[in-house]
């Protein structure tokens, strides 16, 4: 009898180790620049309840919005070294590294916003998420982001190609960015975004090139009163996870993951249009002023930008037919 009783209490603290594991929850922690109640932190937050409830608290989730964990570069380090677990992130930022995403990054690949949504819920959309899987990027890339239609915003009107000769035109720090602005005329420059706001009011730039939501809820319409409706950018962003996080999760997570992130896409997309109302709305009212091109007007930015086209899109030709083709 005492020998089985030593061996029973020798067989707890085993028991109790291995109890604790399983209840062991994922921690989470998604680090976004854009601020709180913007259209993909709303999305992403509740794709993080879900999972939690969903799991049965196998997983914890902490949003952490407004760039308090770093830029969007800075970020996907962290990703990358598995000290952050989840992020949305910019095509730009990951063109450098996983060169395919690049088609997506092109000047006026896309003809109009339903154009780029039929695209990224697509065969095409999949097959991108898997390119930045694939790659030596260590992030998992789980769903698509609507990041909006880019247009210029300037201190000077841009009412015609003309007008941007010279000026200094923010981008993110993307070589396809930079050229596309330097073939229009004007400067293109790689910056953070979180530097924006005072490069616009010191006057080290003259202009940015971003979605009416994102001229708003970062404030960079009080030094840039002019929106320039080019189109030339329009750009999805994928929600990638950290591939150290991905494969320690069990099929039944990582299903779960997926699932949550494609009903967040489709979740952000009602947002998005409902947030890109309220912006113009809002930005007009607060004295913005709304530049419209003629067919002919944006043709030359077209036109100005082939050269972009033709130098980066080149290695994926048969990417972009496909591209075009999509109806």
């Amino acid at each position: 009898m005492d020998f089985k009783r030593k061996l029973l209490l020798a067989a707890l603290p085993l028991a109790l180790c291995l109890s604790n594991t399983a209840l062991a929850e994922i921690k989470i922690k998604f680090a976004e620049v854009h601020p709180k109640g913007y259209p993909p932190v709303v999305a992403e937050e509740e794709m993080g309840k879900k999972l939690e409830t969903q799991s049965k608290g196998e997983f914890s989730f902490k949003m952490f919005a407004g760039g308090v964990l770093g830029s969007e570069k800075e970020v996907v380090e962290q990703l990358q070294s598995g000290a952050i677990q989840m992020t949305r992130v910019s095509l730009g930022i990951v063109g450098p590294v996983v060169p395919e995403v690049n088609a997506f990054n092109l000047p006026f690949v896309f003809r109009d916003h339903a154009h780029m949504r039929k695209i990224i819920d697509g065969e095409i959309g999949q097959e991108m998420l898997d390119k930045i899987t694939n790659s030596d990027y260590n992030l998992v890339a789980l769903a698509w982001m609507d990041g909006g239609t880019r247009n210029l915003y300037t201190k000077k009107p841009v009412r015609d190609i003309a007008d941007l000769k010279g000026m200094k035109i923010r981008v993110q720090g993307n070589p396809v960015f930079i050229d596309t602005i330097n073939a229009m005329g004007g400067n293109g420059i790689a910056m953070a975004t979180g530097e924006i706001f005072s490069a616009l009011q010191t006057g080290v730039i003259d202009g940015a090139e971003n979605n009416m939501p994102t001229l708003l809820e970062h404030n960079h319409y009080q030094n840039a009163k002019f929106y320039t409706l080019t189109e030339h950018l329009i750009l999805p962003e994928p929600v990638v996870m950290s591939k150290t996080t991905w494969t320690k999760l069990s099929p039944e997570q990582q299903a779960l993951v997926k699932k949550l992130a494609v009903e967040a896409q489709a979740e952000e997309r009602v947002l998005w249009d409902e947030k890109s109302a309220d912006s113009e709305a809002k930005l007009k009212a607060a004295g913005v002023e709304f530049i419209t091109l003629t067919p002919a007007q944006k043709k030359a930015f077209y036109d100005a930008t082939a050269s972009v086209r033709a130098q980066y899109g080149a290695p994926y030709a048969d990417l972009i037919k496909r591209i075009e083709a999509v109806q």
